[in-house]
C-alpha cells in the first residue's frame, strides 16, 4: 500500500518464483534472440502499449508487411482466371500458397482441400448450406446438428439454415461430452457412400472455446466419427467440424493425426494480416457429400445461360471459390508464414511461450488478496492452467471488490486505456460458455434483452450480475513485461490506490506535450481558455456585443497570464455561492462553458446566446485523422490543450496552444467554395466541410501527425435519438452538433463537492487533490449550477432558467475522459474510481438536458446568476423530499 510495506496477497508474483514451482518445464521466448528485440524491430508500433487481445486479432511483424509491399512491387500480378503471363504467376503462387497452407497443418492436397473464403463465418455458412443434410420422413428421423454450447455465435447461427431445411439441432454441454460413454461401434461405412439408408450428421465443436481459452480434446475427431463417443443417440454417421480459428493462432494443428472432416479458420488470427481472408479445409474423403445449388465466375465447366445446364469444374477449390478471390490477400499469406517461422521456429514454441505467459498471469491473479483474504478476480475456467493441451493462453475473469461483488467489465476497460491496455470485454460472441461460467439463465438472457443489454455493448451489470467478462489472451510477441504491467494495473487500482498520482503516460518533447513546470499547470482550470474576459468586462445586454468576444486590438491579450484573466470569474461563482447559503431554496447558474471543438479546451462565458442545437458555435468543430475519424482525449489527451476562442464581433474563432503562434478560423463556411465531406459522430452520418489547408498543418505540427479541423455543415440536420417526453409532440425532435447525445450537460456544484470530499477523504492526510475547478472542468459540462444535495439533479423532470425551459433526459454514463486533467493532459484513475465506488458501479454523472418550446425569432441567451427552477419527477414522493425541495417544485 503507498505509505507503507504492500499487504500479503497485495504484491506482483515474481516470474523467477513462479518458474522455480513449476512442475513442468516452461519456456520462455524463442531462443537465444532477446524477445524484447524482436519487439522493438518488428512491433515498435507498441511502446507504450500493453495490448492483450491476441484472441481478438494478432498482430503482424514489420517485416511481413516489408516484404509483401516489396513483392508487389516488384511483381505484376493478373487475374488468376485469365491466361496471360501475370496471370499465370498469380496462379501458381496462390497454388503454392495452398500447398503453403496444408503443409502448416501437417497435411497435403492428397487429404484435403484449401478453399478460400472470407473467414471463419463464411466458411461455416459454406458447410451449413452444402451438407448433406436429409429431411425426416417416413424411412427416419433425418439428419441432425449438434454443437457445442461452447462455440462461436457463426456456429450456432448454422441452425437457422438447418431449421430452413427440417433438420434437428441439438445444443450439447461440453460436460455432456466429457462423461458421454465410450462405445465400440462397428467400422463406419465409406462416407462417400449413399446417405439416403444413412443419414448423415454432423458435430461442430471448437478446439479451443474463444470465451475462456479451454481447450477441447482432439482425440473427438476421431471418437465421432468412429461411433465410440455420441453427441446424440441417432443412428446414422457421423462427421465432425472442427473450429480452429481461435486455437490455431497460437498452437500446432496435426490434420495428419487428427482428421476432422471441416476446419474452417481465419488467417488474421494467426498472421494479423491480410483481413477478410479465411479458408475451409475439406476432407477429401468428405468432399463429395457436399451440394451446392448457386455457382459464380470461375466455378463453371460449362453452362448455357438459356437453359439450365450447368457442370461444375472437378477441382473442389475451384468448384466453391465464387468469382475471383482475393488474390493478392492470398499471396500476402506466403509472407505471414515466413516472417512467423523465422521469428518464432515454428507454431509448438508459439505454443510454450504463450502458455508460459498465461499460467504465470493465472498463478499471479489468483493469489491477489485484499487485505480481509477475499479475492480480487474471479477466474472463469475449466482448467487449472496445468498443460497448453487443456489450457489456451486466454483468461477469462470478472474484478471483484473486498466483499465479492463484482465489478462491472465497462468500468475495467475504462481503467484499462488509462494505462493504454487492451482488453476485451462481453461475451465475445459466444453466448454459451457466457451463460454457463457466469450462471446466466436463459431467462435472464432474455431479461437483459428487455432491460436495453445487447451483445457488445457496455451493459456490464443488470441487478447486480454480470453479462460478461474482461478476457485478456497473448500472442507469439506478448512479453512479460505484458503480463507484469498488466498485473500492477490490477494491484494498483485495487490493492494500492495511486493517492491522486497521474498515471505516468504522457510522452514529453514532443510536440504540443504538456509542460512540466507544475506552477504553470496548476494556475488556473483548463477549461477557461486563455484570455477569457472576466465579469467585469461582460458587454452591455444592448451593446449587440456578448461578453466574451474579444476586440481585434486585444489580440495581445490573448496571451495575457491566466490567474489574471481569472480572478474576477472566481469571485463571480462565489458570490453566487454565498446567494445559495444564504437561501437553500435558490438554485443558481454558477459558470456556463462551451467546446467549439470537440474534446478540446472549454471556452467559460458569463452570458451567451442559445441556436438551435445548444449553446451557439458549441461542438460544431471536431479534429479528425487523416482518415476523417473522430479525435477524442480517449486516444489523444493533448487536444485539451487546444484552446478555441469564439470573437462573434469579427466573425472568427481564435485557436491557441503554447508553443503555437495563435490561428483563427471563420465561423462560418464561405459556400461557394466549400466541398462537403461525410464523417460519423456516435454512429451518425454527419455532412461536414474540411476548413482548410492551414489550421490542418497546424494541427498537425501540434500533434505530430497528420489531422485536419472539420465543421459541420449549417444546412444540416442531426436528430437527437432520446425518446419523447410525455408533455413533448411527437413530430418534436432535437437537432444535435458534434455532441455525443444531448444538446446541453448539466452538473451540481453540491455533486462535485461530495466527489471532492471523497477524494480527499482518501488521500493520505485527506491533502486535497483535486481542487473544485479541477473537478468541474473534467465533466466538461454547459452549464454549472449551485445546488442544496449531492446528486439531486437526477431527480429532476424539467427545469426553466429564466424564460428558458429545459426536458431533463436523464444522467450523463462517463467514460474515461473524467480521468483526464484538462490543464495538462495528464491521467489520473482516482476520480473515475471514487465515482464508481460512490455511484454503485454506475459511472454516470450530471445529467443531459434538451431546451423544448424555444422561439430564436428573437435573441435568446443564458447567463451566469439566473436562477434555476426544478420539476421534480412524478415518481418522486412528496414525503421523502425536504422542505426546501417541495417548495422549489411547487414555484415549478
Amino acid at each position: 500500500m503507498a505509505g507503507g510495506a504492500a499487504h500479503p496477497g497485495a504484491e506482483l508474483l515474481a516470474f523467477a518464483r513462479f518458474l522455480d514451482s513449476s512442475l513442468q518445464p516452461l519456456v520462455y521466448g524463442y531462443g537465444p534472440g532477446s524477445l524484447r528485440e524482436l519487439r522493438a524491430r518488428e512491433f515498435g508500433r507498441l511502446a507504450g502499449t500493453v495490448y492483450l487481445d491476441h484472441a481478438g486479432t494478432t498482430l503482424f511483424p514489420q517485416s511481413q508487411i516489408t516484404s509483401f509491399m516489396k513483392d508487389l512491387l516488384e511483381n505484376v500480378y493478373g487475374n488468376p482466371h485469365s491466361q496471360n503471363i501475370s496471370s499465370k504467376l498469380t496462379h501458381d503462387t496462390v497454388e503454392h500458397v495452398r500447398f503453403r497452407i496444408l503443409a502448416h497443418f501437417h497435411t497435403s492436397p492428397e487429404d484435403y482441400t484449401v478453399i478460400f473464403t472470407s473467414g471463419s463465418t463464411a466458411a461455416l455458412k459454406l458447410v451449413a448450406e452444402a451438407f448433406p443434410w436429409v429431411s425426416p420422413g417416413p424411412e427416419g428421423s433425418g439428419s441432425c446438428f449438434c454443437y457445442l454450447t461452447d462455440s462461436h455465435t457463426s456456429v450456432v447461427g448454422m441452425r437457422k439454415i438447418t431449421a430452413a431445411m427440417n433438420v434437428t439441432s441439438i445444443p450439447v454441454r461440453p460436460e455432456d461430452m466429457w462423461s458421454a460413454d465410450r462405445q465400440d461401434a462397428a467400422a463406419a461405412e465409406d462416407p462417400a457412400g449413399d446417405p439416403a439408408g444413412q443419414p448423415p450428421h454432423l458435430f461442430c465443436y471448437p478446439a479451443q472455446s474463444n470465451f475462456s481459452g479451454t481447450r477441447y480434446p482432439l482425440s473427438w475427431i476421431g471418437e465421432v466419427k468412429s461411433g465410440r463417443r455420441r453427441p446424440a443417440s441417432r443412428p446414422g454417421k457421423w462427421f465432425v467440424l472442427l473450429d480452429a480459428a481461435a486455437f490455431v493462432g497460437t498452437s500446432p494443428l496435426d490434420l495428419s493425426v487428427h482428421q476432422a472432416d471441416f476446419v474452417p479458420l481465419s488467417f488474421y488470427k494467426i498472421f494479423g494480416f491480410p483481413t477478410g481472408l479465411g479458408a475451409l479445409l475439406v476432407n477429401n474423403r468428405s468432399a463429395p457429400l457436399l451440394r451446392k445449388t448457386y455457382f459464380g465466375g470461375g466455378t463453371a465447366a460449362a453452362y448455357l445461360a438459356g437453359d439450365d445446364f450447368y457442370v461444375p469444374r472437378e477441382s473442389v477449390a475451384e468448384r466453391f471459390e465464387d468469382g475471383t478471390i482475393s488474390f493478392l490477400d492470398v499471396i500476402a499469406l506466403k509472407h505471414g508464414f515466413d516472417a512467423l517461422e523465422r521469428l518464432t521456429g515454428g507454431m509448438e514454441n508459439v505454443r510454450q511461450h504463450t502458455f508460459t505467459l498465461a499460467q504465470y498471469t493465472y498463478a499471479a491473479l489468483s493469489s491477489l488478496r485484499y487485505r480481509n483474504g477475499a479475492p480480487v478476480v474471479q477466474i472463469y475456467s475449466d482448467s487449472e492452467f496445468s498443460s497448453p493441451e487443456v489450457q489456451g493462453p486466454v483468461i477469462s475473469f470478472n474484478v471483484l471488490d473486498d466483499n465479492g461483488n463484482i465489478i462491472g467489465y465497462s468500468q475495467v476497460d475504462k481503467m484499462a486505456s488509462l494505462h493504454n491496455i487492451h482488453v476485451r470485454t462481453g461475451c465475445f460472441c459466444n453466448t454459451g460458455a457466457c451463460q454457463r461460467h457466469l450462471g446466466i439463465s436463459d431467462e435472464m438472457v432474455k431479461k437483459h434483452l428487455q432491460a436495453g443489454h445487447v451483445c457488445g455493448d457496455d451493459v456490464d451489470l443488470i441487478d447486480g450480475q454480470p453479462t460478461g467478462s474482461v478476457r485478456i489472451s497473448f500472442g507469439y510477441m506478448s512479453t512479460l513485461e505484458d503480463a507484469q504491467a498488466f498485473l500492477r494495473f490490477i494491484i494498483a487500482t485495487r490493492l494500492c490506490p495511486s493517492h491522486g498520482q497521474p498515471l505516468p503516460l504522457a510522452t514529453p518533447g514532443e510536440a504540443g506535450a504538456p509542460p512540466e513546470d507544475s506552477e504553470a499547470q496548476n494556475a488556473v482550470p483548463a477549461t477557461r481558455a486563455r484570455g477569457s474576459p472576466s465579469p467585469q468586462e461582460d458587454a452591455s445586454p444592448h451593446s449587440g456585443v456578448w461578453n466574451n468576444s474579444p476586440a481585434t486590438e486585444d489580440a495581445e491579450g490573448l496571451c495575457l497570464p491566466l490567474l489574471e484573466a481569472t480572478g474576477t470569474q472566481q469571485t463571480t461563482s462565489e458570490k453566487a455561492a454565498d446567494v445559495l447559503d444564504g437561501d437553500l431554496r435558490s438554485h443558481v447558474v454558477t459558470n456556463l462553458y462551451l467546446y467549439p471543438i470537440k474534446s478540446c479546451a472549454a471556452f467559460e462565458v458569463t452570458r451567451w446566446p442559445l441556436g438551435s442545437q445548444g449553446l451557439l458555435y458549441d461542438r460544431s468543430w471536431m479534429v479528425v485523422n487523416h482518415n476523417g475519424i473522430c479525435l477524442s482525449q480517449k486516444q489523444e489527451p493533448r487536444l485539451c490543450l487546444i484552446q478555441p476562442f469564439i470573437d462573434l464581433q469579427r466573425r472568427v474563432m481564435v485557436i491557441k496552444a503554447q508553443g503555437m503562434e495563435p490561428i483563427e478560423v471563420p465561423l462560418e463556411e464561405n459556400s461557394e467554395q466549400v466541398q462537403i465531406c461525410q464523417s460519423k459522430v456516435c454512429a451518425d452520418r454527419v455532412n461536414t466541410y474540411d476548413c482548410g489547408e492551414k489550421i490542418s498543418n497546424w494541427l498537425s505540427k501540434f500533434f505530430g501527425r497528420p489531422c485536419h479541423l472539420i465543421k459541420q455543415s449549417s444546412d444540416f440536420q442531426r436528430n437527437a435519438k432520446k425518446k419523447h417526453s410525455k408533455d413533448q409532440p411527437a413530430h418534436t425532435t432535437a437537432t444535435l452538433s458534434l455532441v455525443n447525445e444531448a444538446q446541453y450537460l448539466l452538473i451540481n456544484r453540491s455533486s462535485i463537492l461530495e466527489l471532492q470530499q471523497q477524494l480527499s477523504t482518501s488521500c493520505e492526510n485527506g491533502k486535497e487533490l483535486f481542487p473544485m475547478n479541477n473537478l468541474i472542468s473534467r465533466f466538461r459540462a454547459n452549464i454549472i449550477t449551485n445546488g442544496t444535495r449531492a446528486f439531486e439533479e437526477e431527480k429532476w423532470d424539467k427545469i426553466s432558467v429564466g424564460s428558458l425551459h429545459f426536458q431533463v433526459l436523464g444522467p450523463c454514463n462517463r467514460c474515461q475522459m473524467i480521468c483526464i486533467d484538462q490543464q495538462t493532459g495528464q491521467r489520473n484513475q482516482d476520480v473515475f474510481q471514487k465515482l464508481s465506488e460512490r455511484r454503485e458501479r454506475k459511472v454516470k454523472f450530471g445529467v443531459y438536458l434538451m431546451h423544448t418550446s424555444l422561439d430564436l425569432s428573437s435573441p435568446c441567451y443564458l447567463s451566469v446568476g439566473s436562477q434555476v427552477l426544478p420539476l421534480l419527477k412524478e415518481n418522486i414522493k412528496h414525503h421523502d423530499i425536504p422542505a426546501t425541495e417541495k417548495f422549489q417544485d411547487a414555484i415549478s
